[in-house]
């Protein structure tokens, strides 16, 4: 099993940057295997994508924050990045994190999510 911790949310003025980690504790090879993934969810909206990273890939984004956001990972430090450049208010949002298994992208873990608030 793994479990995930995000952190590193916080308060940010409109073109302002926050960098957010996800933490993964428990199987560190299921880590590394995992295709890992941020997700949002703002007041009154659904959860949406944001990012992926593969264990061993290239990230890709959502259309909305491609060119601003980019998603890392460590897996020495089983630990991924979200590093958010040019916010705007319209990222304000909980921000999850969550491990899919690769071969059929089962959702093995979420954590709690971290809030990210753009004033303007």
């Amino acid at each position: 099993q793994v479990q995930l911790v995000e952190s590193g949310g916080g308060l940010v003025q409109t073109g302002g940057s926050l960098r957010l980690s996800c933490a993964a504790s428990g199987s560190g090879v299921i880590f590394r295997l995992s295709t890992m993934q941020w997700y949002r969810q703002a007041p009154g909206k659904q959860r949406e994508f944001v990012a992926a990273i593969p264990g061993g890939g290239s990230p890709n984004y959502a259309d909305s924050v491609k060119g601003r956001f980019t998603a890392s990972r460590d897996n020495g430090k089983n630990t991924m990045y979200l590093q958010m450049n040019s916010l705007k208010p319209e990222d304000t949002a909980v921000y999850y994190c969550a491990a899919r298994r690769i071969n059929d992208n089962t959702f093995l873990a979420w954590g709690q999510g971290t809030q990210v608030t753009v004033s303007s």
